[in-house]
């Protein structure tokens, strides 16, 4: 049965031939893009509403939605609280209480003083759309700079909240502002804002005098737009505690950048732009920060893992680099920060966090002990001899520890409940080969005393892609899934960040097959070693990852039963026409480029859907309000299924397009656990899981 004509609204075809280096490719459903600058036309929106209806004719009636939904709601509606901000004595973090949509801002005068409610968002609309993006109080904690948006678009406000009396400034800044840094005065502050808010690639630096306008805030630096530069996540910028110096970076691409020293003090002084070098010109990423008169820089020049270097400041340029913290063969600098006497690493040793105290005075180290195996990431302050640790694994909800290295007692600050046994469940990692004869890591979550009779149903989750770690955390939706005797398998990928930039290199350009071959060699290990077998697998994955599965399904149809795809890239060979893509084109390629162009079409989802075939069952999820992925991708892509694939009713190809959503960040509650029930519901539903 063809579910383009039993089940699917009808997707027009209108057929357009692109020339690409010579080869015509054809793309049928390029009106789904929308009109010429991508926003969406009144026949996308009338499509969009019949996907949306239909997708709910099946998911509303699939029988035990709304019993998994019940087991879900207290799962999410745990309270969550974040890692604390200081500020001086005080301290700032976020917290969501129970079933409240979005987060609150809550501030402290001291770890373990009363805490204060400065902002709750769940006040401003009765859907909880508007989020609360990030916060940067001032060195005293007197005034709050925030970043606030509305349905997932990230175009944040900011705004500056007196925290005594919770009144605010009349300073207004808009375009996305971000990355706020004050001087210790608090007479102003950096950020940084897209100069035009239709131009993702508008960036730019500019300094802020409280009380003024925003339109005469000075110019610091602007984004290039022009040249190869232009393709960057362009410029970012952070200040000195003292004030006195800017630390400038240019990102050239998504594993490079150049880094820049600014005597900040001077410039307010003469407004000349007097860049030292730091880094320029080389394939790497570096970040600095100035503590005690010295330059302090974490850079894998050289070096794939990182390590750590010091420099003078009158001569920061890297010939004079000193090496501080040196690599690590088998463990990746993933984080650092300084303490009042220390400097804090966060280490990632077979895709799991380490902790080490690096005393600046006498260069010894000393590890932290964590709970176990899982990730754990810390917060602290360089005027302070206190941190706060958050740790979480997937059997472990995530705690908030408080450790003072005067007293050296640590004490539980905060952890989050839950009334799952979970010392029924098992975690494990495990190795395989990939194609290549890689080795490859992969984390297990199941009940114990699992039986290996190739039939547990199974989800495997992939990112692989930007240096971005697949690293243990808990999650409580996944837990009905386990509980009912499924398995939760998560790939660290080639792409990721997990072993160190070659890893990240591996997985980029024409080296991005490695991506794919890996996750489908995770499959076959998981069959080879008596876990499950094609019937009972799926697969997930958002963004990148959603890449990642639309390959999958395209290259192994016979490999999954069932797939969720969100906010996904999958016509890899115009992606970089929309929103902010071609900051990832040093990531991918573009097809503007020949040789580029043959690695794009050889796995670009879209363009490698065989009529005739018969897929996965998948759903796909997108939002009308994403500002970095465009909802194009899953359109097009659902269409061509709907319309080419041989799938029939039982394998149905699904499509939500959330419409006052994003790419997922700020999603209210009550739109998340609509979102879990619908996708845990239709795998149990395909893997025949009751």
């Amino acid at each position: 049965m063809n579910i383009r004509h039993q089940l699917c609204p009808v997707s027009r075809i209108a057929s357009v031939e692109d020339n690409y280096h010579g080869s015509i490719i054809t793309d049928d459903f390029r009106w789904l893009e929308g009109d010429n600058n991508g926003k969406t036309t009144p026949e996308v929106s009338v499509w969009t509403d019949q996907q949306n209806a239909f997708t709910r004719s099946i998911l509303d009636n699939l029988a035990g939605r709304e019993a998994l939904k019940a087991r879900l709601k207290p799962l999410l509606e745990t309270d969550s609280c974040w890692l604390p901000n200081f500020a001086g004595d005080r301290i700032f973090y976020f917290k969501r209480l129970g079933d409240r949509n979005q987060p609150s801002l809550y501030m402290a005068e001291g770890v373990w003083q009363t805490e204060k409610l400065l902002l709750d968002p769940n006040l401003l609309d009765e859907k909880g759309l508007t989020t609360i993006g990030w916060i940067a109080p001032s060195h005293d904690g007197e005034l709050l700079a925030y970043g606030s948006y509305i349905s997932g678009d990230e175009n944040y406000e900011l705004k500056i909240l007196q925290t005594a009396n919770l009144k605010h400034l009349p300073d207004r800044i808009c375009n996305k502002a971000i990355g706020v840094c004050w001087l210790p005065d608090s007479t102003g502050f950096i950020y940084s804002k897209l100069a035009d808010l239709t131009n993702p690639y508008s960036r730019e630096i500019r300094f802020h005098s409280l009380g003024d306008d925003s339109a005469v805030d000075r110019l610091i630096y602007a984004q290039h737009r022009e040249g190869p530069l232009a393709t960057t996540w362009g410029p970012t910028a952070s200040l000195s505690e003292d004030g006195k110096w800017l630390i400038l970076s240019y990102y050239t691409s998504t594993r490079s950048n150049n880094l820049w020293l600014l005597d900040f003090s001077e410039w307010l002084k003469t407004g000349c732009l007097d860049l030292h070098d730091i880094i320029v010109d080389s394939d790497s990423r570096s970040c600095a920060r100035v503590i005690n008169d010295r330059l302090y820089i974490l850079s894998n020049d050289g070096a794939a893992n990182s390590q750590i270097f010091t420099v003078s400041l009158a001569a920061p340029e890297r010939i004079n680099w000193q090496i501080l913290v040196p690599e690590q063969q088998h463990a990746v600098i993933e984080n650092w920060d300084f303490t009042s006497d220390s400097l804090l690493i966060e280490y990632q040793r077979n895709a799991a966090s380490t902790l080490v105290r690096f005393d600046l005075r006498d260069h010894t180290e000393i590890e932290l002990d964590l709970p176990g195996i899982g990730t754990a990431n810390f917060s602290c302050s360089a005027s302070r001899p206190d941190i706060f640790i958050n740790y979480t694994s997937y059997d472990c909800p995530n705690k908030i520890l408080h450790h003072d290295f005067i007293t050296g007692v640590r004490k539980s600050w905060w952890e989050r409940a839950t009334d799952v046994d979970l010392s029924a469940m098992l975690v494990s990692q495990h190795w395989f080969a990939s194609k290549d004869g890689t080795s490859i890591s992969m984390f297990l979550l199941h009940k114990k005393g699992i039986i290996l009779n190739g039939a547990n149903p199974t989800l495997i989750y992939g990112y692989g892609g930007f240096g971005i770690s697949m690293t243990p955390g808990f999650s409580g939706p996944i837990l009905p899934w386990v509980e009912d005797g499924g398995v939760y398998a998560v790939i660290n990928l080639r792409g990721g960040g997990e072993y160190g930039d070659n890893w990240h290199k591996a997985g980029t350009l024409g080296m991005k097959k490695n991506v794919f071959e890996d996750f489908e060699a995770a499959a076959e290990w998981l069959i080879a070693e008596g876990y499950t077998n094609p019937d009972k697998i799926a697969i997930s994955g958002r963004s990148n990852g959603g890449l990642l599965v639309g390959a999958a399904l395209t290259r192994r149809p016979d490999l999954y039963r069932a797939v969720i795809c969100g906010v996904p890239l999958l016509d890899m060979l115009r992606y970089q026409k929309f929103l902010m893509a071609r900051y990832w084109v040093p990531e991918y390629g573009t097809s503007e480029d020949s040789e580029h162009f043959a690695w794009l079409r050889e796995y670009s989802p879209y363009h490698n859907i065989e009529k005739g075939q018969k897929y996965p069952a998948v759903y796909f999820h997108t939002a009308e309000n994403d500002t970095r992925v465009h909802p194009m991708h899953a359109r097009k892509m659902a269409a061509a299924l709907q319309t080419f694939a041989a799938n029939d009713e039982t394998r149905p190809v699904l499509l939500w397009v959330e419409r006052e959503a994003g790419h997922g960040m700020g999603k209210p509650l009550a739109q998340m656990l609509e979102e879990q029930a619908d996708q845990w519901m239709f795998l149990r539903w395909q893997l025949g899981m009751s």
